[in-house]
Parts: C-alpha cells; sequence; structure tokens
C-alpha cells in the first residue's frame, strides 16, 4: 500500500511538473504574452506597408506586449532640455534603421497574424497600456490647423506623474492622462504601395482617436495575408482636433490581444469602449470624412441592432455625437460615438 502510494505520489508530480514546464514555455497568453521591442530591426519608420517583413508571427488569440517609442530623437529631447540619462536607449538604436519614410512615426512592427487574409476583420483589444517614461512633449509643427498664421516654434516637455496620471503643461496647469496609441494599424491594400504613417485611411494608422484607451477594441478591415499590424505614435493625453499637430507624445508599453473575424467585413475601421459603438471617417475633406462615419454608423444600426435604414438615420441625430478626431493628418478624422446605454436589449 505504502509503495503504491509513493508511486502514485511520484506520478502526479512528475505530472505537475511537466504542465508547469509547458505552462511556463507557452507564449501568447495574457499572462505570458509575447514581447515586442523597438529596435534598428523592428520598428517600420514611417508607412505601412504590403511587403514588410514581418518581425513577429502570432496566432488569433494571442497576447504581446509591445515597447513604442514617441516620435522624436534624442537630439531634438536634449535640445528641449531632456537629460541625456532620461532619453530611451531605443531610441537611439531606431536612428540606424535604414529603410525610412515616407512618413515620420516610428511603428513597432509589424506583426504578422497566422490566417488573416483578405476581407477578415482584425480585432486589436488594447487589454493594457502603460506609460514607458515619465515625460512627454508637444510641439508646434508646421502642418498645424492654423499653420497660416505665426506662432514660436518651439518644443514643451510636459512632466508625467504616473501615480496621479497627470501631466504638468506648467506650474497652473495639469492635464489629466489617458494613454493611447495614435497610430495602430495593418498594412493597405497592394496597389497603393508603400503608404505614408501621416494620413489615416481604411487600414486605420495614425487615427488619433483619444478614445482608444486600455479597455478599448479597435476593428480593422484586413487587406493582405497576415494583416501585418504596427502601432506606435504613443499619446499621454490629447484633445480632439490635435490642431497643433502633436499631443503630449511620449513612449508608451501596451499589451494588446489579436482576435481574427472570419466571415465579418468592414469597409473603415471601428471601435468599442465600455461605453460607446465608435465608427470612423478619414478624408482630406472633413465634410466627406464626416459622410463617412456617419454612413458607417447607420451600417452598424442596420446590420447589429436590426433597425430600418431611415430608423438609423433618426438614431444619429438623436443619440450619436459625431466628433472632428484630428484636423492635422493630411487625411482629416470624424468619428461618431453611439453610447451602448441606450440599448434596453
Amino acid at each position: 500500500m505504502q509503495l503504491k502510494y509513493t508511486f502514485t505520489a511520484f506520478c502526479s508530480l512528475i505530472l505537475w511538473n511537466l504542465s508547469f514546464i509547458i505552462t511556463a514555455q507557452t507564449k501568447g497568453t495574457e499572462a505570458n504574452p509575447y514581447l515586442l521591442e523597438p529596435s534598428a530591426t523592428t520598428v517600420a519608420w514611417g508607412y505601412y506597408w504590403s511587403e514588410a517583413p514581418p518581425v513577429l508571427r502570432i496566432k488569433s488569440g494571442d497576447f504581446v506586449t509591445i515597447h513604442t517609442l514617441l516620435t522624436s530623437n534624442p537630439e531634438r529631447l536634449l535640445a528641449a532640455g531632456v537629460p541625456q540619462n532620461k532619453i530611451e536607449k531605443e531610441l537611439y538604436e531606431v536612428q540606424a534603421a535604414k529603410d525610412k519614410g515616407p512618413g515620420g512615426h516610428v511603428l513597432t512592427g509589424p506583426i504578422f497574424i497566422e490566417g488573416a487574409e483578405l476581407g477578415d476583420v482584425l480585432e486589436v483589444r488594447f487589454a493594457t497600456i502603460d506609460l514607458a517614461i515619465p515625460y512627454g512633449y508637444n510641439a508646434i509643427g508646421q502642418n498645424g490647423f492654423l499653420s497660416d498664421e505665426i506662432f514660436e516654434r518651439k518644443t514643451k516637455i510636459i512632466q508625467l506623474d504616473k501615480e496621479k496620471m497627470l501631466g504638468y503643461f506648467n506650474d497652473s496647469i495639469s492635464i489629466p492622462l489617458r494613454p493611447f496609441f495614435g497610430s495602430a494599424g495593418v498594412a493597405p491594400p497592394k496597389e497603393v504601395g508603400k503608404w505614408n504613417s501621416a494620413p489615416p485611411w481604411i487600414n486605420a494608422g495614425n487615427l488619433d482617436n483619444k478614445e482608444l484607451v486600455a479597455g478599448s477594441s479597435l476593428f480593422i478591415p484586413v487587406h493582405v495575408k497576415g494583416a501585418l499590424f504596427e502601432v506606435g505614435d504613443g499619446h499621454a493625453a490629447q484633445g480632439n482636433g490635435e490642431v497643433d499637430i502633436t499631443a503630449i507624445e511620449t513612449s508608451l508599453i501596451g499589451k494588446l490581444q489579436f482576435i481574427l473575424h472570419k466571415g465579418k467585413s468592414l469597409r473603415w475601421p471601428r471601435a468599442e469602449t465600455k461605453t460607446h459603438i465608435i465608427s470612423m471617417g478619414c478624408d482630406r475633406d472633413l465634410n466627406v470624412a464626416t459622410h463617412i462615419a456617419v454612413r458607417e454608423m447607420i451600417q452598424y444600426l442596420m446590420d447589429e441592432k436590426h433597425l430600418s435604414k431611415s430608423d438609423a438615420y433618426m438614431l444619429c441625430s438623436v443619440a450619436v455625437d459625431v466628433n472632428i478626431t484630428q484636423l492635422v493628418d493630411g487625411n482629416v478624422g470624424v468619428h461618431a460615438m453611439l453610447p451602448k446605454s441606450i440599448f434596453l436589449k
């Protein structure tokens, strides 16, 4: 009896250890996500592109912790007053990236999602988004909304308090922090070639939508095999419009989950937060972008809530907020916000 007990206990111990080893080695889980750090070989500098070589391959359902860098360079930050020891070493490393442009954003990726094909929808769930450094900056760019007016060209360093989640604009102004990735998207259709990272489009990209904080999901139509997801342009806080062309630009670390939806199609990116469904439109013309966002919301209400086209249009007028997302990225952005609380079932 004692021998039998000992043998059984021994087998149980072996199985427990084996289970621990398998669990410990499993990558892509929420507890043990893939890790993607920025370097000269793991960033796409200034573009979304169907031919960009992937730096990580994952499966639907996998989690990835991704470190992104603020869109700047060490020399600019030093000149603005950031001590050299506060500048991330990775920012120096990515300066060595050979393939740069046509845009200026430092994007971590691309990530290849196994099974993703043209016509699918990729859901990106922002599980967590954390500040990577204790500062950010705002700078007046030459392509700001009021580019025809004269402003002092300056870069302001804004200290970030991670515990209080406040950014100190000056001694008498503090800004609540709601970190999000200004740019998150997939490769565009092959025929457009290397897409500038600045203008958002059907592939999402530089949406600058401040609602995409932790707990939200971004739904993006897939245009090429593997989707080729990239992310960056971290913002600690931003106002709708982003009128001087920058937010509080900073580096972020986010844990993202990727869910592939087969048999579900989208024409434009869509988002969901804890409280709202969000449709989006982008175009060089603000009027056109607004038409897209409203029509996409009508389509959502018809498809998902089974409203008639006229009733969906009416509901948009009485319950949906139509907001300017940003005015400065070549393609301007508009997003329509539908409160989920209005639905009784």
